[in-house]
């Protein structure tokens, strides 16, 4: 090993150099591994406060057990050694906290609960904290594309499919459909943060015997105490409410990665209708000065992979056998923290992009101009069709385009010397068939739509 090693955590989310881009420092707090650890600590005082009220356990014990739940009075280096002595994820801490409540009270901690009954409540935590972070950070999102998309909502731009220009459309009309697309999420994260971040408190096999009869009055103080769902049932190897919670994370950092993709694609200098702002100091290249990649929307687009990656792993940790089964926890303990990481950092950086997102019109329009003849051939079409009928007013449409692709001519310089066009058609009238600002279709009303809703919602 290197002198200067100091054996810093290796994984991406941690790096000192790189991990701010790949985590943020909410989710840095969130699952922080002595943060995870005090937090156990918590759910074992409110345990051990809710049997001190129903009287499962003497009350002055459960003071004093609420009282040293705390790392201050737990020895960790004890807890460590106990943890690689037991090969048991939770019994290091349970004995240096018996050690740190004394002989008497240290015989009432964790008194009926299974191991998992604390780690999964420990996780539900953690996914309640992350949505409270996530959920206004879509927020903020949401209110920028909500001013882009209302102050675009006439702008012409050119509308792409399957990478080649479309039909003529409002710029607007692109960016609500992101809006909208992140208004479903907003929803999914709502119902959510309802009913994900359960308590769990059932013992051993789900049957609660260990409480006497007194189990679910425990569970349901249990979980008010600490904020969380009451379920009716133990879920240890019921994990669809993991899965949900970090399937959608992974969707929510793929939309803003759609997004992102869109954004970097626009901002190439052939398109030039879009460019992230810029600041002096940003360096594109070691090697070429001129450049200004579009490094953040970049990233959005790994994150949402590395992302993507976790849903994967969180279907496989559906399955578990009989009525608790490990595998499920320790595959989560990896995908629950990485998604949260990955889709917080990803906000936190879509966050930049668009408030700073800079629109170029003139490239816009200039770009539809530019194909002008190919995107109004739908116009030309449905208009023709009105006195020849819709199908063969395709296939004469469709001729007319090969045609001026072929002999590298503007369509409408040969639709203008054509008997079809000129026998039924006014100058005037063939001049507005090739109009695209008139062929906007109803996008700004379909912008203005969401719009509306959006600014409805997140005020």
């Amino acid at each position: 090993m290197p002198e200067h090693c100091r054996h810093e955590r290796g994984h991406i989310t941690d790096s000192r150099f790189y991990g701010d881009r790949y985590a943020t420092a909410a989710s840095r707090h969130i699952f922080c591994d002595i943060c995870r650890k005090q937090r156990w600590l918590d759910i074992e005082a409110a345990l051990a406060l809710t049997q001190g009220e129903l009287g499962v356990i003497p009350a002055e014990v459960a003071e004093q057990i609420a009282a040293v739940a705390d790392l201050d009075h737990v020895d960790l280096d004890q807890v460590q050694a106990e943890t690689e002595r037991s090969g048991h994820s939770l019994i290091g801490l349970l004995r240096a906290l018996e050690t740190a409540c004394g002989p008497t009270a240290g015989q009432f901690i964790h008194f009926g609960a299974t191991t998992q009954d604390i780690q999964d409540t420990g996780q539900s935590l953690e996914a309640r904290d992350v949505l409270d972070t996530l959920s206004p950070a879509l927020d903020d999102i949401i209110r920028s594309l909500t001013e882009t998309a209302g102050r675009h909502s006439r702008t012409i731009g050119l509308g792409r499919t399957h990478a080649q220009p479309a039909l003529p459309m409002a710029f607007g009309l692109k960016v609500a459909s992101w809006l909208d697309e992140l208004l479903r999420h907003r929803e999914r994260v709502t119902r959510l943060r309802a009913h994900t971040p359960t308590a769990q408190l059932f013992g051993g096999a789900g049957t609660m015997a260990s409480f006497d009869g007194r189990g679910r009055a425990t569970l349901e103080r249990f979980a008010e105490r600490l904020g969380l769902v009451v379920p009716d049932l133990g879920w240890h190897v019921a994990r669809d409410r993991v899965t949900e919670f970090v399937s959608t994370l992974a969707m929510i950092t793929g939309t803003l990665a759609r997004m992102a993709d869109e954004i970097r694609t626009l901002s190439r200098p052939e398109f030039g209708e879009v460019e992230e702002a810029w600041r002096t100091g940003k360096v594109g290249s070691s090697t070429m000065p001129h450049k200004r990649n579009p490094e953040r929307c970049e990233q959005i687009v790994a994150l949402s992979r590395l992302a993507a990656a976790q849903a994967g792993l969180a279907l496989t940790a559906m399955v578990g056998d009989h009525e608790r089964d490990a595998r499920s926890l320790r595959l989560e303990w990896a995908c629950v923290p990485d998604v949260s990481h990955y889709c917080l950092a990803a906000a936190e950086i879509a966050t930049e992009v668009v408030t700073g997102l800079i629109v170029h019109p003139d490239r816009l329009a200039v770009n539809v101009e530019t194909v002008t003849g190919q995107v109004m051939s739908e116009r030309v079409m449905f208009a023709l069709g009105e006195h020849i009928g819709k199908q063969q007013a395709h296939e004469y449409v469709y001729q007319l385009m090969q045609e001026a692709h072929s002999r590298d001519l503007p369509v409408r310089k040969l639709a203008a010397s054509d008997p079809m066009i000129t026998d039924r058609f006014t100058d005037a009238e063939q001049e507005r068939l090739f109009e695209p600002a008139s062929y906007l279709g109803e996008s700004p009303e379909l912008t203005m739509r969401v719009v509306e809703r959006a600014r409805a919602t997140v005020s």
